[in-house]
């Protein structure tokens, strides 16, 4: 695995690449690599001649009172885990690489980031355009490779890519749970061990859903209610959010039908975990 910092570097690599007809899969993160980082890097091994990952802390992505400084990195263990999952090239770049001075023009996602953490983080994909417009420019993938755990942000980045005919397939990889059903996080570090043990419920609340849904439910409320009610009483964090909407447009729903999604932010001490449920009927 060969380590980069530079577009400079990326430049050179490519134009052989591309000489030599290889196909190349690519894996944008923010670092802190855990079981569903790797997982997208060993579908990516699969499907691709070349496998492209970076690391990267966008701070564009950020708000103003969000945990830019806070973010966990280990860049050490990163490389080493990114290597075992068989990554030919990491791209860390430096911010000031990224952004070496103020950005003369800007993306403004207006669709798909009303709801859910859009609506409580404005801007924040708007930033998440802009460093994956920067990336596909720089590393020019056949396919890219995202995690549901944020399926919000599948649904703007296939909607980016349709928009600007950027030419990469967008491969959406399922979430990666501990055995007790927890999606993986970077955030799951910052967990008291009284909430850890909490919140595996997140995705149980899921299950009950999903279940009633087998059984015939198709009120969104009752849904969100059952839910709620399983969350409220199993865990000791702060609903941020239930909410029930059509997938990928994220539009509000009278009944449940067609491909819809049920997601969930539940806002502990030190960590705010998001979870979701994909159901076509």
């Amino acid at each position: 695995m060969k380590v980069i910092t530079t577009k400079q570097e990326i430049q050179k690599i490519l134009r052989t690449l591309k000489k030599e007809g290889k196909s190349i899969g690519f894996v944008p993160t923010m670092g802190f690599l855990h079981e569903g980082h790797l997982a997208l890097a060993e579908k990516a091994r699969k499907e691709n001649d070349i496998v492209w990952m970076s690391i990267f802390v966008n701070p564009l992505q950020f708000g103003p009172h969000e945990d830019f400084d806070r973010y966990p990195r280990d860049e050490a263990g990163d490389r080493l885990k990114a290597e075992t999952a068989g990554v030919d090239y990491l791209f860390i770049p430096p911010v000031a690489e990224m952004y070496p001075h103020a950005l003369s023009a800007t993306l403004h996602v207006r669709e798909r980031t009303d709801v859910l953490c859009g609506h409580r983080r404005p801007g924040h994909f708007d930033g998440v355009a802009a460093v994956l417009t920067k990336l596909f420019h720089l590393i020019q993938p056949d396919r890219a490779y995202f995690g549901l755990k944020d399926a919000q942000q599948v649904a703007v980045v296939e909607a980016l890519v349709r928009d600007f005919d950027f030419p990469v397939e967008i491969v959406p990889v399922a979430i990666v749970r501990e055995q007790d059903g927890l999606a993986k996080s970077s955030r799951n570090v910052y967990l008291s061990e009284a909430e850890r043990k909490e919140a595996p419920q997140l995705y149980q609340s899921l299950q009950l859903a999903k279940k009633a849904i087998a059984n015939g439910e198709r009120d969104p409320e009752n849904i969100i209610s059952l839910v709620s009610g399983h969350l409220h009483d199993h865990t000791s964090g702060k609903i941020d959010y239930v909410e029930l909407y059509s997938y990928p447009d994220l539009l509000p729903l009278q009944k449940l039908s067609g491909r819809f999604i049920l997601a969930i932010a539940v806002q502990f001490k030190k960590a705010r975990l998001i979870d979701n449920l994909i159901l076509t009927l």
